[in-house]
C-alpha cells in the first residue's frame, strides 16, 4: 500500500496516540488530530487526505455525522474505528458512506486491510462520480440543442439534420460550445 496522508480523530489521546505511533510504523503520514467531529471535520477540509479515520463517539460532532459531511463533499474516505459494533450504529454508518469498519482494539492486521478497501472503494466511486457528472452534463446539453433545432425548424422551416448543423457551424464559427449556442436560441425565442 502507498503512503497515506491520514487524518486522525478520537476524544481519547491515548488511542488517539496510539492509533498515530501505529499508522507512522505502517509508514503512513498523519497530517492532522482532533479529539471531537467537527475538528475532524474541518481538518480534512483543510488539509485534503488520503483518509480519515474517526471515532464514532465523539463530542461536538460524533464520527458517523461528520463522516457523512465528508463523503457528501467527496472530500476523502472514511474509515471509523469504535469500541462499539451495535447493527445499528454499523447500519449509521453504511447510510453515511462509511467506506470501512474496525472495532476497537484494533491492529495493524486489522487496519491495514480496511485503509487499502476504504481508498480503494473511495476512488471507484470518485471516478463513478465523475462519470456521471459528466453523462448529467452531456444529456442536459442534448436536451437544450434538441430544443433549440425544434425552435429553428419551426422558425425557419428547416429539417433536423439543417438545423443542426446551422447550430453546430455556429458553434465552430463563434469557438463557442453547442451548448451556449442553444442556450442563446433559446432565450432568444423566449424574448421574440
Amino acid at each position: 500500500m502507498e503512503k497515506l496522508r491520514v487524518v486522525i480523530a478520537d476524544d481519547e489521546s491515548i488511542i488517539r496516540l496510539d492509533l498515530k505511533e501505529t499508522l507512522q510504523r505502517m509508514g503512513h503520514q498523519v497530517v492532522a488530530e482532533a479529539g471531537d467531529g467537527r475538528s475532524a471535520l474541518d481538518l480534512v477540509r483543510q488539509h485534503r487526505p488520503d483518509l480519515a479515520i474517526l471515532d464514532v463517539k465523539m463530542p461536538e460532532m460524533d464520527g458517523i455525522d461528520a463522516a457523512k459531511v465528508i463523503t457528501d463533499e467527496k472530500l476523502a474516505p472514511v474509515l471509523l474505528l469504535t469500541a462499539y459494533s451495535q447493527q445499528d450504529l454499523v447500519e449509521r454508518a453504511m447510510e453515511a458512506g462509511v467506506f470501512a469498519y474496525v472495532v476497537k482494539p484494533f491492529t495493524e492486521a486489522d487496519l491495514l486491510p480496511s485503509m487499502g478497501v476504504a481508498t480503494a472503494r473511495f476512488r471507484e466511486f470518485s471516478v463513478i462520480a465523475e462519470q456521471a457528472q459528466s453523462l448529467s452534463a452531456a444529456l442536459e446539453t442534448r436536451k437544450l440543442v434538441d430544443r433549440a433545432k425544434g425552435i429553428l425548424q419551426d422558425r425557419h422551416g428547416l429539417s433536423e439534420a439543417e438545423a443542426f448543423r446551422r447550430i453546430q457551424q455556429q458553434s465552430m464559427n463563434t469557438r463557442k460550445p453547442m451548448r451556449e449556442i442553444a442556450e442563446a436560441i433559446i432565450i432568444a425565442s423566449e424574448l421574440a
